[in-house]
């Protein structure tokens, strides 16, 4: 833990730790064959190149296993063996493809103990956190098991007569997949499934902080008959040079990537060069409103969902609190006390509910803004107590009080569990303040007046927003951001549809 960290972070007495995780995990990890960690064409095996990279457990910043490096030949390979099997899955009847993706949520929901201590130990989120997650990835595969048979066209005679017009859908070809490690299961689920259910093929690349999930629900959807060659994986270091190769492969029509908003917009840029169907969940800097007259409860209630969820490390998560003056003092001190009570540890540890930051690199990130931020006027009015002795990469969570409008803190992804508050008193110095940021994926307003609450919310640039409730993700609805948080949506019927082309028919019936 870096000397800034430790200063500034309360201790607390260390709860009782596993020393590692059970002995089913790590038979469970091994039962992955992470050795043989590209899957291509239904069967793993070793990178071309020989060379593996280590998965590390960010709670002790230690090795769990090491998985195979994948270069541009082996994305190439898994484009193979998805182009191959494209023609068959594509002509496969839509109840079978739904078939499969039920199977897949039936064997994901009975694996959630095992996939969700696989979670923790590669990713450090709670155990309650993991459990969550799973739940959610599993229900993708449901809903668009429901969405696959949901076929849709259009019939009709043409304005002018004479002619019939047929429209339909069609599978865009083969899709590659990028993925972060916030969310390992759920983001892969929430891109595989919809392309699966439209008749494409996939090649995934998970990031490199969480290959073990990835090929986990790999071989779950193997189980669940996927056939050979529909869904590839290639783990990686070398993201890049394995996105670039599928980027560039006249076979690949379709890029979906969830990740920061610097490398979509690379993305975009080589995705132009051959007008490659793009999809880019990207990222966000949510604000938090609380109104006068809010329900300080539900708002507190829904702020430690929104900020902590994940231990803040997702792109929903609250990132700038605007709360009203008149109940600035009584609301911080709630929500101060809620984090207070926080414990922090491993997954693996009694009663952890925050664990560790994803790596050194990202808690050195979130201390510089907290520092630079307290160096602005900002102070820490509440902070979790971190239990001594931790080395892993943790960061107490923090309540930041008195934050200036111009903080780096407010203008910047956090990722991290701080809360910095500001306050507000007019409406439109409040949307103003909001609004001013390149972003707009997520946002949240409480307020007992649903009718300024709803208001408020239109005018919020931002693909979705929370109405006195601290989650927004939901398989049933459309995710996704305006401005520079994407393009596209997942979830939802328009999921399917960013994996499908229009086509039409013009019929001469003269």
């Amino acid at each position: 833990m870096s000397t800034t960290t430790t200063s500034t972070t309360s201790t607390a007495t260390a709860p009782a730790v596993a020393p590692v995780p059970d002995a089913d995990l790590r038979a469970f990890v091994e039962s992955l064959a992470p050795a043989q960690g590209v899957w291509v064409d239904g069967a793993g095996r070793p990178a071309r190149s020989g060379r593996t990279f280590e998965v590390e457990d960010p709670a002790t910043a230690a090795r769990i296993t090491a998985v195979p490096d994948g270069d541009a030949g082996d994305a190439t390979a898994a484009v193979d063996a998805a182009s191959a099997a494209l023609a068959g899955w594509a002509a496969t009847a839509p109840r079978e493809r739904s078939e499969v993706l039920r199977r897949a949520f039936a064997l994901m929901v009975a694996d959630t103990d095992r996939l969700a201590g696989l979670m923790a130990w590669e990713n450090g989120k709670a155990l309650a956190d993991a459990r969550a997650e799973v739940a959610y990835a599993a229900e993708f595969f449901r809903w668009f098991a429901e969405e696959a048979v949901r076929t849709e066209g259009e019939y009709g005679a043409s304005p002018a007569g004479g002619t019939r017009t047929i429209v339909t859908h069609r599978p865009v070809g083969v899709a590659a997949l990028v993925t972060p490690w916030n969310f390992p299961a759920a983001m892969a689920t929430r891109k595989i499934a919809p392309a699966l259910a439209a008749g494409c093929t996939v090649v995934l690349k998970p990031a490199a902080e969480t290959p073990l999930t990835a090929l986990a629900v790999a071989q779950i959807l193997t189980e669940a008959g996927v056939p050979d060659g529909v869904v590839n994986v290639v783990p990686t270091t070398d993201a890049a040079g394995v996105v670039t190769t599928w980027l560039e492969d006249s076979r690949v029509r379709k890029i979906s990537f969830t990740g920061s908003t610097p490398v979509g917009r690379v993305l975009l840029a080589q995705a132009a060069e051959r007008v490659v169907n793009t999809s880019m969940e990207l990222g966000g800097n949510a604000p938090f409103v609380v109104a006068a007259d809010a329900d300080l409860d539900a708002a507190v209630a829904g702020a430690m969902v929104a900020k902590l969820r994940n231990g803040g490390q997702a792109c929903t998560a609250a990132n700038r609190l605007y709360v009203h003056a008149d109940v600035v003092e009584e609301f911080t001190a709630r929500l101060g006390a809620a984090v207070e009570a926080l414990q922090v540890g491993p997954a693996f540890a009694d009663g952890s509910q925050i664990g560790p930051l994803i790596s050194a690199k990202a808690l050195a990130g979130v201390t510089r803004l907290v520092d630079d931020a307290v160096a602005a006027g900002a102070r820490v009015s509440h902070r979790a107590p971190v239990p001594a002795g931790l080395t892993g990469h943790f960061y107490a969570p923090t309540v930041l009080s008195d934050v200036p409008a111009d903080a780096e803190i407010l203008r910047t992804e956090i990722f991290g569990p701080v809360a910095p508050i500001a306050t507000w008193t007019d409406t439109e110095e409040l949307l103003r303040a909001v609004n001013d940021t390149e972003l707009g994926l997520a946002a949240y307003v409480f307020s007992r007046d649903l009718r300024w609450a709803l208001q408020t919310a239109e005018r919020i640039d931002a693909g979705m927003v929370g109405v006195n409730r601290g989650v927004v993700s939901d398989p049933a609805t459309p995710f996704g951001g305006v401005k520079q948080s994407g393009l596209g949506r997942e979830g939802a019927r328009d999921g399917i549809r960013e994996f499908q082309e229009t086509q039409y028919f013009s019929v001469d019936w003269s």
